[in-house]
């Protein structure tokens, strides 16, 4: 190590552009740090970002702390370092027995440094200064591109949600058309936004589906669909759980599926074989009405302490069962677009890998004393497809 410690010596500067360290030895912990140098009061720090369960952690050091931050790191949690300076690069690899190769580039010219302010402005993925048709009508942004400072926080949450999907791009089949179905669509924001983002931005050859009760709405959406030219983005009047217009799906997409609607939206995924599930569940009533523990009752003699834990255990239960039929799931913090301040976002992506957690599922699911309708739905449909067979 003592010759990374001289590397850093030299490198910890002004003239560093950014740090990355990878290659964590403990994937459940920290999986990613990257750091990079920036400017306060004419001080130079190293803003360090530590990325784990899908958050990011941020904290400021000063030249000395940074590098020994680095040096911790380095000697405990990952294998790989990539550091870029205005004049090199270094690459650090460190070996399962702790044998570190320090190998440094040096640059023919020189790279210019960044922007070294504490704020950096934001990329999002819809950029500020080219006017979206769709966010025009929604006042989001003017005619000009520019976001309407206040709609920003609204413009902020529909770029979040495409993050979400940008991410999952690489899970979804290449070279022909994909299937997207958004049940209880509303409005139709993202929906809008989706299709711009996948077809006019990225590409993708799509068809997005939206269905919701409300029939007032959806025709005002397929107005809207028609006036930008969307051909392959089309409303539906319909319920979730009577909807059979497909045979199979990409990507299901369920924002605010009131209570055990989000479970029909989950189960129809499931047996569509979708790729990718989106769900931002809403009103978890069915398990606050069923919920039953001894143990727990100090708890559940406050109504919204009981309400909180009854939504709470109604995602995570949801999330045990879609692992059992082989998704790979996620949690994730969503900012809302209409109620509370956050909400979870389900991120469930399909894999080969088939969870074994049955007997981890019903004891928590019997300590509870809860019967979740996600759980009966994909029973029923399992028991159908047997007949078949």
């Amino acid at each position: 190590m003592e010759e990374l410690r001289l590397v850093l010596q030299d490198i910890m500067n002004i003239d560093l552009i950014q740090v990355t360290m990878s290659g964590a030895k403990n994937p459940d912990g920290c999986v990613k740090i990257k750091m990079r140098p920036m400017l306060r009061r004419d001080q130079v720090y190293f803003q360090a970002e530590e990325f784990r369960n899908n958050q990011v952690f941020h904290q400021n050091l000063e030249t000395d702390q940074a590098a020994a931050y680095v040096m911790e790191k380095m000697e405990h949690h990952f294998k790989q370092l990539q550091a870029e300076t205005k004049r090199e690069n270094v690459n650090v690899l460190v070996s399962k027995k702790g044998r570190v190769n320090v190998k440094r580039q040096r640059l023919k010219q020189a790279k210019e440094q960044g922007d070294l302010s504490h704020n950096r402005k934001k990329q999002y993925v819809l950029p500020e200064g080219t006017a979206v048709p769709f966010l025009v009508d929604l006042g989001v942004m003017t005619r000009e591109g520019a976001v309407v400072k206040s709609k920003y926080d609204k413009y902020r949450q529909i770029n979040r949600f495409l993050e979400f999907i940008r991410d999952v791009l690489p899970e979804l089949p290449k070279g022909r058309q994909l299937t997207i179905l958004d049940f209880g669509c509303g409005k139709s924001y993202l929906t809008f936004a989706m299709y711009y983002y996948l077809k006019e931005l990225e590409g993708y050859d799509i068809r997005i589906i939206g269905l919701d009760l409300k029939k007032e709405v959806i025709d005002r959406c397929n107005q809207l669909s028609r006036q930008y030219g969307y051909d392959k983005l089309d409303f539906l009047t319909g319920d979730i759980a009577d909807y059979e217009g497909v045979s199979e799906v990409d990507m299901v997409v369920t924002l605010h599926a009131c209570d055990t609607a989000t479970d029909f939206a989950l189960a129809k995924a499931v047996r569509w074989n979708a790729k990718v599930i989106l769900s931002v569940p809403c009103c978890q009533h069915e398990l606050n009405g069923q919920i039953r523990s001894d143990v727990l009752e100090p708890l559940f003699r406050y109504g919204i302490i009981k309400e909180r834990i009854a939504a709470l255990a109604t995602d995570a239960l949801r999330a045990e069962l879609l692992e059992q039929q082989g998704y790979r799931v996620q949690m994730l913090e969503f900012i809302d677009m209409e109620h509370t301040p956050k909400n979870l976002l389900i991120r469930a992506v399909k894999t080969r890998k088939m969870e074994d957690s049955r007997q981890r599922y019903e004891a928590c699911r019997d300590f509870l004393g809860v019967h979740p309708s996600l759980e009966r739905l994909l029973c029923e449909q399992s028991e159908v497809k047997g007949k078949i067979k």
